[in-house]
């Protein structure tokens, strides 16, 4: 039986803009099951210094932002590849979208910094358990840029593509997981949660 695309995966980073889109375009492309998300209390994209980001609530649509920030400066947001980041997330859903906010349950959460991955983590200690699905949870720390992004979703691609060969992912996972650490050479942090 064909397992490789049920497992329902979530990646998660801060503002749900760069590093966590970048993934759920490269999976979906790929037939996974991804939904993305960010952890922040806002969405924050850079502005013209870096103590003057842009700050919108998570319910803004990409379409809105990319809007706002082409009035502007079009040729600073172009420079920079925010404009292009902003078309790409348009194209993928419309808003960026609130981890703690969501209902939906996955197999496999993603994060791509340890702060989101302790987000996650903390959001679970307050909800409802019932332990009756078992969630993955994964940090794979990638820089806020976007060639670190794309390299990142190549990473992550990897690693899910690694996870749902697996028969057993309760009983394979840490195996699994040192594989990818020595192949990627980067330290990955692991916890299981339950719905």
């Amino acid at each position: 039986m064909d397992m490789e695309h049920d497992l329902a995966i979530a990646v998660v980073c801060s503002s749900n803009q760069n590093r966590s889109m970048e993934a759920h375009s490269f999976l979906s492309k790929r037939g996974f099951n991804v939904q993305s998300f960010g952890t922040g209390n806002q969405v924050k994209l850079p502005g013209p210094a870096l103590d003057k980001p842009n700050i919108y609530d998570f319910g803004t649509t990409y379409d809105a932002m990319y809007r706002d920030l082409m009035q502007k400066d079009y040729e600073l947001y172009t420079q920079n590849g925010i404009l292009h980041m902003l078309d790409r997330n348009r194209r993928i859903k419309s808003n960026p979208e609130r981890f703690q906010a969501s209902k939906a349950k996955f197999d496999l959460i993603i994060t791509c910094e340890e702060r989101v991955y302790d987000q996650v983590l903390e959001d679970f200690e307050n909800r409802e358990q019932n332990n009756e699905q078992a969630v993955h949870i994964i940090n794979i720390d990638i820089q806020d840029n976007h060639e670190e992004a794309t390299i990142g979703a190549f990473m992550i691609c990897e690693l899910v593509t690694m996870l749902c060969v697996s028969d057993d992912l309760d009983n394979d996972v840490d195996e699994i997981l040192q594989k990818f650490e020595s192949k990627v050479k980067r330290q990955v942090l692991h916890t299981v949660q339950f719905y």
